[in-house]
């Protein structure tokens, strides 16, 4: 009995050696980064940006993986089922929180994970072809209703972050337009920019370049009150009062993974976002960089999973 129990503890303490060791060489190889979006999209330009100085401080390349689909479900199955190593990260957005209320999903978006870090935010905007002659959010809702069933919007997928945008937007407004669901945002705002469907809420980054150049106009941003990346953008709370609704996107790895392990890649993202230059990379693609911790990340998920199943309910939002 006495030589079981000797073997059983030093097995055990063999293990806890092996981990400690296995922690403290973290990382011996290169790291994944997955991201549930298609190549040259918003979250796809945040998470390179992210990847490319995490492997800078950390000293491993960080390879980035483009699983798009289910607005950012497909992605989010692989990491959930990945090795509680520390090799294996997700890029998420606000869309993480939404889906659980629009697909029957194989994973928990908080308890299958360990959130790493807050990255950025920013707000969105509803953006319009230039064949729709408002010029702002009131105008646009007078337009809409003097046109029942004639007009569409685009948006990242069903149950996605940029449809709730819009359809908490239509539901608070008291109107309606036709949804059409793309693989993805940049679809979505290329048939915009053509004119196959008329209004859209997007995020800042093809919002800001698509009307700098003149394809789109900006109506009005989705945060509480006027954003200092377009000032002069009315909130479209200023409208429709109690509106609101904000982008944060961040990093996040399989649950299990060991705290040292956390605690490293937390501290080095953080170096990254508290870099000047990148600071300013962020800021030119209309985001702002955020950082904090894991406990702080976490808060946020809670809160945003709870907000929006409240959402979906309160208005009856429904997918398609």
């Amino acid at each position: 009995m006495q030589k079981t129990i000797l073997t059983a503890a030093g097995l055990f303490f063999s293990l806890c050696a092996s981990l400690a060791l296995a922690q403290g060489n973290f990382p011996s190889k290169p790291l994944r980064m997955l991201v549930g979006f298609e190549p040259g999209a918003s979250t796809d330009i945040q998470t390179r940006l992210v990847a490319a100085k995490l492997g800078e401080t950390i000293g491993q390349s960080v390879v980035v993986e483009n699983k798009p689909g289910a607005d950012g479900a497909i992605a989010a199955a692989i990491v959930a089922k990945s090795a509680p190593d520390g090799y294996t990260l997700l890029f998420i957005s606000a869309g993480h929180a939404i889906n659980p209320n629009f697909q029957d999903l194989p994973y928990h978006p908080l308890n299958d994970f360990s959130p790493i870090v807050h990255t950025t935010s920013a707000p969105f905007f509803l953006v319009v072809h230039p064949s729709v002659p408002a010029q702002n959010v009131a105008e646009f809702i007078a337009y809409v209703k003097a046109r029942p069933g004639q007009l569409s919007y685009g948006s990242s997928g069903a149950g996605g972050s940029l449809m709730m945008g819009m359809e908490l937007f239509l539901s608070m407004a008291g109107i309606r337009i036709t949804h059409v669901p793309y693989k993805g945002g940049a679809p979505a705002t290329t048939d915009l920019i053509a004119g196959r469907i008329q209004a859209m809420v997007n995020n800042a980054a093809s919002s800001l370049s698509s009307v700098r150049a003149g394809k789109l106009r900006m109506l009005g941003a989705t945060s509480a009150q006027r954003t200092a990346i377009a000032p002069d953008v009315p909130a479209i709370a200023e409208t429709v009062p109690g509106y609101e609704m904000d982008a944060w996107y961040g990093v996040i790895t399989s649950r299990g993974v060991p705290a040292p392990i956390l605690a490293r890649l937390n501290a080095e993202i953080n170096k990254g976002l508290s870099n000047p230059e990148t600071r300013q990379l962020f800021y030119q693609q209309g985001f702002t960089t955020v950082g904090g911790s894991p406990e702080q990340f976490t808060r946020l998920l809670q809160v945003e999973l709870a907000k929006w199943a409240k959402v979906v309910k309160d208005n009856n939002i429904k997918p398609g």
